[in-house]
């Protein structure tokens, strides 16, 4: 398999290549100024022009060495200046052809915006699977940053507007270039389990509290090994897939209300996760006195306590406490004002 290396390495080492090369320009053109000034005599300003005539091979004549020491000179530094310079000039014409320069700046624009992000999410792959969590994430509005290696896709990205890093999502330098020590949580949605595998590996090297979604592709033992690798959750699209047209067949008017409930947002209903903060208004009330029934007309469908307790249909007298996470359901701007007050 080929390997795509990031995109800001491979600018990175342009750059040295040339800034290594606009040195040895400067050096030359330093050396055989003071060098004229040393065996000619010559002025600092005579000294850089002689040099700048030789090296160029102008030579207008008006200015040539008159002793022998900087004849030998000057033959040394015709052949050492003017192979540099026409290589110099093509380095020069070599990075505006291909475009580097206007990666670098691409690049650098896309490095700023990722540093800028805090809990934001990383998808690893921009597949079919990656492309549907890219767009519900865009759509309600969370950062996120997209690591993907095929140019095509890199493409896309750019024309969807996306933040990307190019390159290998199991790499530690892409990782940590897409921010994974701030980030919240990153979705490894590569095509292979392997590579999964390895991306749960180094993510959860490089931040030990990540939350970390890994697909899966339901093969015997996969699950074990990337939750034992350090997976948080291990989601198997085709095992989910099943599932649905089964629930389609048995209970289709179920399936109907929760599909309504999580996808009907031009409708304005949504289903939404509070957590509660100790500066709420309901904190430390019982679901009947928080009044956000009769307030915000939404319906707390369960409560998910600190230590992992699920209330499903709790009950009027259900405490809500610091650090629960309700699950309402309601019209959007309902909720918008109820996680305001949360």
């Amino acid at each position: 398999m080929r390997k795509d290396y990031p995109l800001k390495f491979k600018i990175r080492k342009s750059v040295r290549k040339l800034a290594v090369v606009l040195c040895l320009f400067f050096i030359i053109i330093f050396g055989g100024t003071f060098g004229y000034m040393i065996l000619e005599n010559t002025t600092f300003w005579d000294g850089m022009y002689l040099t700048i005539i030789t090296i160029a091979t102008v030579g207008y004549g008006d200015m040539v060495p008159i002793h022998p020491a900087g004849k030998v000179f000057t033959i040394f530094l015709v052949f050492a200046g003017a192979g540099l310079v026409m290589y110099t000039f093509g380095k020069i014409t070599e990075v505006m052809v291909e475009g580097s320069l206007q990666k670098i700046f691409e690049r650098r624009k896309m490095d700023k915006k990722i540093a800028r992000l805090h809990d934001h999410f990383i998808i690893c792959g921009f597949g079919r699977i990656g492309k549907v969590i890219g767009e519900i994430l865009s759509d309600a509005g969370r950062p996120f940053v997209v690591i993907e290696r095929d140019e095509e896709e890199l493409r896309e990205l750019d024309n969807l507007d996306y933040i990307s890093v190019a390159g290998e999502a199991s790499e530690d330098d892409v990782l940590l270039t897409a921010g994974i020590e701030r980030a919240s949580g990153l979705i490894a949605v590569v095509s292979t389990d392997a590579d999964n595998l390895y991306i749960t590996l180094t993510a959860r090297g490089l931040n030990p509290s990540l939350f970390i979604l890994a697909r899966s592709s339901g093969s015997r033992g996969t699950r074990t090994k990337l939750l034992r690798a350090g997976a948080s959750k291990v989601i198997s699209p085709y095992y989910i897939g099943a599932r649905r047209m089964a629930q389609l067949l048995l209970r289709p008017t179920v399936t109907d209300f929760i599909d309504l409930a999580m996808y009907a947002g031009e409708l304005g209903l949504r289903l939404e996760e509070i957590l509660v903060q100790e500066s709420a208004s309901f904190a430390n009330k019982n679901l009947m006195d928080s009044g956000i029934r009769k307030r915000y007309d939404v319906i707390v469908v369960a409560i998910k306590r600190d230590g992992g307790e699920m209330l499903f249909n709790p009950k009027p007298d259900t405490m809500i406490l610091p650090g629960d996470i309700m699950i309402v359901l309601g019209q959007s701007d309902q909720i918008t004002a109820l996680e305001k007050d949360a």
